[in-house]
């Protein structure tokens, strides 16, 4: 009798609506810690209407989001974490983005005023300069 060759099995792999749920609780959690308004949530998260953000904000395992959302999230799960990274202080963290920001690509203006310019671009170019001070990658 041979030995029976036993295949792994990787671990299953989340689907969207998982990445959504979880994506969300992130993004709300990091709304609160940052002091957003309503409306400076909606544009971060690419301008929903009204009753999908509540309902997102409420019920957030009953959303399926596109493409464009998630990347949004990933890249404001980048900042916040590359934050925390940077700035050991959770509340100097948490306080970075309201501050105004001299360094090439803010104008002196708020990162966050950069990350409401509502294109995915404006939250990647925060992202990309938070992983560069960081020596990752930019």
């Amino acid at each position: 009798m041979q030995p029976t060759a036993h295949a792994v099995k990787a671990p299953p792999t989340p689907g969207r609506r998982e990445l959504s749920a979880a994506g969300l609780r992130a993004f709300f959690n990091i709304a609160r810690d940052w002091g957003l308004n309503t409306d400076e949530q909606m544009v971060l998260l690419g301008a929903p209407g009204r009753s999908t953000f509540f309902k997102w904000k409420s019920a957030p395992e009953s959303a399926d989001l596109r493409r464009d959302t998630l990347e949004r999230l990933s890249c404001i799960l980048g900042i916040y974490k590359a934050l925390q990274i940077l700035l050991p202080d959770a509340a100097a963290a948490d306080a970075w983005v309201k501050k105004p920001n001299s360094a090439p690509g803010f104008g002196g203006q708020r990162a966050l005023d950069r990350m409401l310019g509502g294109n995915v671009a404006d939250l990647v170019a925060v992202r990309q300069y938070l992983d560069a001070r960081r020596g990752g990658w930019a």
